[in-house]
């Protein structure tokens, strides 16, 4: 596709590992198209964060862009979100509250500036700073909205924000849901941020994301057609979404990575990819629960005991918890002295790499979307174990879409216990269903590596996406 050279694109986001990981990928995709640059614009702490952590060549440390200063085609700026650098952000009532209030000045500031020097296409922004959408249209640029969870996460968002489709009492868990192109499912598994019991601040950002939609030119979704079909044909008479992913590193479809920026703001142990090295085809059990959840000690203790009875090896992260405690769980002693053999405790890792090597045999997830289309594109079984946000409806999916793995069930506190675990190790890696469940994820595997093909629906919609651009350029030139 020949794309004029001077197309540039605006991406913006919160500073959330979770958040800014797609739209980085986004911005790898655009540029393997031709786009000629994508600035990627985030907040103030996450430099503080990224600049531990990457190459300062790759962090923009003011907004007088007149030279960039990498060749990678990326470029990361950022603005303030009206805190200190020092504040506690898991203070998250404060922080949503502050960066809704500051938020508009100091990023229109940020692309005033920017402007300055370059004209912009497009600017793509996150479902999380939806205040963000009046800003960019201000400023007389078109915006789309990239969707960083699952397409049924935005059919139900909508229908219920928008009153598209009755729902029940959503104080009632057990309640079911019924909605067009999806399964039935429980009031449990929706995502937290409708359910009434969810803080308030939290329900105004999504509330607020849905107001705003008219004003959004394209609504781009980070999953894929061919996993999520009916979901997204639901969607085509309202205001459709186009799946351009699974957006993944480079590296997982088997190309070649297209930039040297990081965006990491966790030093990962890539020591723990040699472990594996040593480690059987099919034999560890992999597990982590993403870079916002604080498991407590007794979930922990769960997981520990459970890992141990399975006699199987393990790679296990365990991130110390965000905030001024830095906690992080005990494990029992007696624990990492008896599983030292055949286990790997680590704070963080490169999880991509982790996921397709042939050692892993099955994923203990949180359900965060990332890792959810990471899984699929790599094939591995999951263990669902959600907490909050999307995480439900991923697992819901998993458990009866995608049927890629099997769910631990916990009680009201959020607690598997060891039998439970223990059951759905089994289940995935030696019961009858394993089998069954490994065929599943490889299934989906092939689905999810066939969209980014030439004639893949992912592609297709990637083109169009540029097309618009293009023909939008030429309007306003």
């Amino acid at each position: 596709m020949s794309v004029d050279e001077r197309m540039r694109v605006l991406m913006v986001s919160m500073s959330l590992q979770g958040h800014i990981n797609p739209m980085f990928k986004l911005a790898k995709h655009l540029l393997s198209k031709g786009v000629h640059h994508v600035t990627i614009a985030t907040t103030e702490d996450g430099r503080d964060r990224m600049l531990k952590n990457t190459k300062p060549s790759n962090i923009t440390n003011n907004t007088n862009l007149n030279n960039s200063n990498n060749d990678s085609g990326i470029e990361l700026v950022f603005f303030s979100d009206g805190l200190s650098l020092d504040f506690d952000r898991s203070d998250t009532e404060s922080m949503v509250n502050t960066i809704r209030e500051k938020g508009p000045k100091n990023l229109s500031t940020l692309i005033t500036d920017l402007t300055k020097v370059h004209n912009y296409s497009c600017v793509i922004v996150n479902p999380f700073v939806p205040w963000a959408i009046d800003v960019v249209v201000e400023h007389g640029i078109p915006c789309a909205l990239l969707w960083i969870q699952a397409c049924a996460a935005y059919s139900i968002y909508y229908r219920y924000l928008k009153n598209i489709n009755p729902f029940p009492n959503m104080d009632d868990l057990n309640e079911k849901v019924h909605l067009p192109g999806l399964p039935p499912f429980e009031v449990r598994d929706s995502p937290s941020f409708i359910l009434p019991s969810t803080p308030c601040h939290f329900r105004q950002v999504m509330k607020e994301l849905f107001e705003a939609m008219d004003k959004v030119n394209w609504v781009l979704g980070t999953s894929c057609y061919e996993i999520e079909e009916e979901i997204v044909n639901s969607m085509a008479s309202l205001t459709p979404i186009y799946p351009v992913g699974p957006l993944v590193s480079p590296f997982l479809l088997g190309e070649k990575e297209r930039s040297d920026v990081s965006v990491d703001m966790w030093i990962p142990e890539d020591s723990c990819i040699e472990w594996l090295d040593t480690m059987p085809d099919s034999s560890v059990i992999y597990v982590s629960f993403g870079s916002l959840i604080a498991l407590s000690q007794k979930q922990v203790d769960n997981i520990a005991v459970a890992l141990k009875n399975s006699k199987k090896a393990f790679l296990w992260v365990i991130k110390p918890s965000d905030g001024e405690s830095n906690h992080v769980p005990e494990l029992p002693n007696e624990f990492l002295e008896e599983t030292k053999e055949r286990g790997l405790v680590v704070k963080w890792c490169p999880q991509e790499k982790v996921l397709m090597h042939p050692s892993v045999a099955c994923f203990i997830t949180h359900c965060g979307w990332n890792s959810t289309l990471e899984t699929l594109v790599t094939g591995v079984p999951v263990i669902a174990w959600p907490f909050w946000t999307d995480q439900a409806t991923n697992a819901m999916l998993m458990e009866k879409v995608f049927r890629n793995g099997v769910r631990a069930k916990y009680g009201e506190d959020g607690t598997a216990n060891v039998e439970e675990i223990e059951r759905c190790i089994k289940d995935v890696t030696e019961g009858p269903r394993a089998e069954e469940i490994k065929k599943r994820a490889m299934e989906m595997k092939e689905l999810a590596l066939r969209t980014l093909q030439e004639d893949g629906t992912s592609n297709k919609n990637i083109n169009k996406f540029i097309t618009d651009l293009i023909v939008g350029n030429s309007a306003r030139a």
